[in-house]
């Protein structure tokens, strides 16, 4: 009865370590299972266009100052604020009064100006007549002559007066120098105008085209002048690629610009030196005083390139998951730019180096991961 009850107390023990061992397989299995397979990719590397963006501001090709070249008041406006006007077109109007009768004044010393010049001729010619026949002197004829080129003299001056009457006399109507949009008015009617008023009267801004000004860094000019190593600055301007202006609001203008000139010198303050570029503006939606951001494209070849969607952000810090030793890995990386759907990296990693393409959202350091066999997603595409 004894040696009954050992033996099957015997057997009880052997099932429960082959029971153990059999559980402990299940749960090594059920283990490998749970490692998920993700899709791996290599880092390639090619060339990009990066996209910078430099905040701006745009004035017009001509902003001209309208200013009064004479003295008076104010007595007609044609135009209102923020009217287009054409070059050539009357604008103000100063009280010409005094400039009509200064033109009446200068054309009635022509008339005794042109009467004195025949007096003098007249006496000139007898008195030359007279010297024939040995009736007068020569002084006197010389005394002639010099009177009558004093009239001729007096004849010029009046003509002068008359044409500076004349040149006042237009002054007192401002007109429009070139083609484009009125600004606001400084002065009113009855407003007294001078040549050396410290406000001009408005401003007139030619918009058919116009001018971004906008600043880039140190670096990024360094970089802006990299691409063309040895080339002058009027080379670089004319090889840039044209540009584009996004408006404040963020839509895209339509028309795009070219680089044509660069600051002789940086900002000691910002650190920035200014570039201008020119866009036209047939439709005439941009004004001066318009903000926005120029946006340059920036050309790289044989950069290391990683999908965006690739990456994970945490912090402002990128990182990119791989497999190692399998279980996952989170790379940090450095990017320099964005070309398209890819970031441009510049250090982390190299090309050829392996990456998990997708299916990390909630993907730990450590966990156990396995790559997904290329020929088995071939089969499922």
């Amino acid at each position: 009865m004894q040696r009954f009850f050992i033996q099957k107390s015997t057997l009880l023990f052997l099932s429960l370590i082959v029971l153990a061992a059999c559980g402990k397989g299940n749960q090594n299995q059920a283990y490998q299972q749970q490692a998920p397979e993700l899709p791996t990719a290599k880092v390639q590397q090619g060339d990009a266009s990066v996209s910078r963006e430099y905040a701006a501001s745009v004035e017009g090709v001509s902003n001209v100052e309208i200013r009064p070249q004479v003295t008076g008041y104010l007595s007609k406006i044609f135009v209102d604020e923020g009217d287009y006007v054409n070059a050539g077109q009357a604008l103000f109007k100063i009280e010409d009064q005094i400039f009509r009768e200064q033109m009446k004044s200068a054309q009635a010393l022509l008339i005794t100006a042109q009467a004195n010049l025949s007096t003098a001729k007249i006496d000139l010619d007898r008195k030359k007549e007279l010297l024939r026949n040995k009736m007068v002197s020569d002084i006197q004829v010389k005394e002639a002559e010099a009177t009558y080129n004093a009239a001729r003299g007096a004849v010029s001056q009046a003509v002068s007066s008359i044409e500076s009457a004349k040149i006042n006399l237009n002054f007192s109507t401002i007109k429009a120098p070139v083609s484009g949009f009125i600004g606001r008015f400084n002065y009113r009617l009855g407003s007294l105008m001078t040549p050396s008023n410290q406000q001009p009267i408005t401003l007139l801004s030619d918009i058919h085209e116009v001018y971004t000004y906008f600043s880039m860094s140190e670096t990024d000019f360094n970089n802006f002048q990299k691409k063309q190593a040895g080339s002058t600055i009027g080379e670089i301007i004319k090889n840039t690629p044209a540009v584009s202006l996004l408006l404040s609001g963020g839509d895209k203008y339509a028309q795009t610009g070219k680089i044509d000139a660069v600051e002789g010198q940086f900002n000691k303050t910002t650190g920035s030196i200014t570039l201008r570029a020119k866009f036209p503006n047939p439709e005439n939606i941009l004004r001066s005083g318009n903000t926005g951001k120029v946006v340059l494209d920036q050309f790289y070849s044989n950069v290391v390139l990683l999908p965006i969607a690739s990456t994970r952000t945490i912090q402002d810090k990128i990182f990119v998951f791989s497999i190692k030793g399998g279980k996952a890995a989170m790379l940090p990386v450095e990017v320099s730019g964005k070309a398209g759907d890819n970031f441009i990296i510049s250090k982390g990693l190299k090309a050829g180096d392996e990456y998990i393409v997708t299916g990390f959202d909630r993907l730990q350091p450590g966990t156990p991961v396995v790559a997904q066999k290329k020929n088995a997603q071939q089969k499922k595409s």
